[in-house]
């Protein structure tokens, strides 16, 4: 019963080179895992739906709401300032499609 278990302990030296191994494969298996050309060609022809969750969206929507709004006033404000348009009216953006 004077049996003494021991837990084997990994040094800093032992860890670091097996995480340098890790990644050593890692790096070597994603190369092989890459898709052929033709599969992401394939994959970039395809139709661009919209990227994202539901809520990454609407935030996207609210900004595009915010910046359309703010570009109205600066127009608005630059007419009533100077009587006259602003040379540089850029068309104001599309919301997303959702």
């Amino acid at each position: 019963m004077n049996q003494k278990i021991e837990a084997e302990m990994i040094s800093r030296r032992r860890a670091l080179s097996l995480l340098g191994l890790g990644a050593a494969l890692g790096f070597t298996l994603s190369s092989a895992l890459e898709p052929l050309e033709a599969e992401a060609q394939e994959a970039a022809a395809a139709p661009a739906e919209p990227t994202g969750t539901h809520g990454m969206q609407r935030r996207q929507g609210r900004r595009t709401h915010r910046h359309e709004r703010r570009h109205g006033r600066h127009e608005r404000r630059h007419e009533r300032r100077t009587g006259e348009k602003p040379a540089s009216t850029a068309p104001a953006a599309t919301p997303p499609a959702q």
